[in-house]
């Protein structure tokens, strides 16, 4: 019997169970609904994302198992360490939103799901204060970045991208530090793959991430964690 896809209902904002995701494809849990700021928040609340091409319908997964990075498990390589000690790039938070979703949207040689209805979702998140950037900059220009959703101690970081070497890296790397110094536990990377792996992400069972998240939504951070600032 081939399995049934539920559609979300228009007029509420509930999700089927995680658990009753798919296997193949690997965490397909649902279709349909909006991308409204509160359908947005709840869903990352329950450890559940949107992901869909522009010719696809409205797409929700939680893929098990999960990919997630711990702040003080980012790997930095001895590279990367050298180019650091040097490094003429300057990184902020929050500084310039738009400039990054629309980096990592253009940051794509085989297509994005990054649409225009994705950026203008993830911008009116921002604007609640629920989103979140970091930027990296070289001579004044915006040069790699990353973005995502803060859920309490827990970011589920969306997507990043880089113009310059390393810009991507130094981002994620100055993040997990900052983030780490606010009482921040866990970055979401959702599905593991070659260059998160070799930045120290690994994963987790789809369950065990539920109980993270669960847990982490309900714990602040520390005050000034999403002020603008440069990090050092």
């Amino acid at each position: 019997m081939p399995l049934i896809l539920p559609q979300l209902p228009a007029d509420t904002l509930s999700f089927p169970p995680p658990s009753r995701a798919l296997t193949e494809p690997d965490g397909l849990l649902a279709f349909g609904g909006d991308l409204s700021w509160p359908r947005m928040r709840e869903a990352y609340r329950q450890g559940i994302f949107p992901w869909f091409s522009e010719q696809d319908p409205l797409l929700w997964w939680s893929p098990n198992p999960r990919a997630v990075l711990y702040p003080e498990a980012f790997h930095l390589s001895r590279s990367m360490a050298r180019f650091h000690r040097h490094s003429p790039y300057k990184v902020t938070v929050d500084r310039d939103f738009g400039g990054v979703i629309r980096g990592c949207a253009a940051d794509r040689t085989d297509g994005t799901w990054i649409t225009e209805q994705v950026i203008e979702a993830w911008l009116a998140l921002s604007q609640r204060g629920d989103a979140h950037s970091v930027e990296v900059w070289q001579d004044g220009h915006l040069i790699g970045g990353l973005y995502g959703m803060a859920v309490g101690q827990l970011f589920c970081a969306e997507s990043m991208f880089s113009t310059r070497p390393n810009a991507s890296k130094t981002a994620l790397m100055l993040f997990c530090r900052h983030f780490s110094a606010h009482g921040g536990q866990l970055i979401d990377c959702q599905i593991l793959n070659p260059h998160t792996a070799s930045l120290g992400a690994t994963e987790i069972p789809r369950e065990a991430y539920l109980q993270q998240v669960a847990l982490l939504r309900t714990r602040p951070l520390s005050d000034g964690c999403w002020q603008t600032a440069e990090l050092g």
